[in-house]
C-alpha cells in the first residue's frame, strides 16, 4: 500500500481529515429547515465519501503498522495503539453517520416525528463523527510527532 514509495496511510488520511469535518458541519446545517432541501444530497455525498476515506485510512493504517511498526515497543507502541483505538471508533462512527445521512435523504419527504428524529440523529451522528476524527487525528499526530 504505497504510492511512489510513500505509504498510502499518510496520504489518504488527509481526505478523511478534510471530508469528515465538512460532512459533520453540513449535518449541523441540515437541521436548519430552510437549508434542508439544499443540503440533503451534499450531505449524503460528503458522509459517504468521508466514510470511504476513513475506511481506506483505517485499512492502510493497519497495513502500515504491520509493515513498518510491527516490532515497535514502548511509548511509541502505546501511542500507535491509542491512535488505532480511536481509529476503530471513528470507522464505526463514520459508517453509522453515512447510513443515517442516507436514511435522512431517503425519508426526506416525511414530516412530523420521523423527520424530527432523523434530523436529530443526523446532527448527532455528524457531531460525534466530527469529534472522533479530531481525537483520532490528535492521537495519530501524537504518535508521529511527539518526541519524549
Amino acid at each position: 500500500m504505497e504510492i511512489n514509495g510513500v505509504p498510502l496511510h499518510p496520504l489518504v488520511v488527509h481526505a478523511a481529515v478534510v471530508l469528515t469535518p465538512v460532512a459533520g458541519l453540513v449535518a449541523v446545517g441540515y437541521a436548519v429547515p430552510s437549508w434542508r432541501d439544499r443540503l440533503r444530497w451534499p450531505l449524503v455525498v460528503l458522509a459517504v465519501l468521508a466514510a470511504a476515506a476513513v475506511w481506506v485510512a483505517y485499512l492502510s493504517g493497519e497495513n502500515l503498522r504491520t509493515d513498518r511498526f510491527g516490532a515497535v515497543t514502548g511509548t511509541l507502541a502505546d501511542r500507535i495503539a491509542d491512535h488505532e483505538t480511536w481509529a476503530k471508533r471513528l470507522r464505526i462512527g463514520a459508517s453509522v453517520f453515512a447510513v443515517v445521512a442516507l436514511a435522512a435523504a431517503w425519508f426526506h419527504g416525511r414530516t412530523g416525528a420521523t423527520r424530527a428524529v432523523l434530523t436529530l440523529l443526523t446532527v448527532v451522528a455528524g457531531l460525534v463523527t466530527l469529534v472522533l476524527v479530531v481525537l483520532t487525528g490528535d492521537a495519530g499526530a501524537q504518535a508521529t510527532w511527539r518526541i519524549d
